[in-house]
């Protein structure tokens, strides 16, 4: 599957592959979470919106969700299809592969799906993440 990394098309179709319900179960996923309407979330590896699109609609328009990926390709498939379905509350950053380039007490949850395994210095992560909670985060 990472291989599939060097080929941002193939990688997409994988990522947006629905068969991939089966094992991630997102409807499962957003219940569990119980999203609050105006929350913000961080969706750390974003890909290409799997999950991101989800989150925004349950967090609605008063929420907000940050789509953050490491990838200028996964970037750039994610703001197409922001502006193709016309989804206001997304926004998309692209990261540093140790820094999600978020501003400091701006996040009320993070979101991270078959990412944590790309991040090398998790300790050091998980501290930049702290100082990106917001004080009840």
């Amino acid at each position: 599957m990472h291989r599939l990394n060097k080929d941002p098309k193939a990688y997409i179709a994988m990522l947006d592959d629905p068969a991939r319900h089966a094992h991630q179960k997102p409807i499962e996923v957003m219940s569990a979470l119980a999203l609050k309407k105006g929350e913000v979330i961080a969706d750390i590896g974003a890909g290409s919106g799997y999950f991101a699109f989800r989150l925004a609609r349950h967090v609605g328009d008063t929420g907000r969700v940050y789509a953050v990926d490491v990838s200028p390709e996964m970037i750039v498939h994610l703001n197409r299809r922001i502006r193709d379905v016309e989804m206001k509350n997304v926004v998309t950053i692209l990261s540093a592969s140790d820094d999600p380039l978020l501003a400091h007490t701006t996040i009320d949850r993070f979101f991270i799906c078959d990412t944590w395994h790309h991040i090398e210095n998790h300790d050091r992560y998980l501290g930049l993440l702290n100082k990106m909670l917001k004080p009840r985060g």
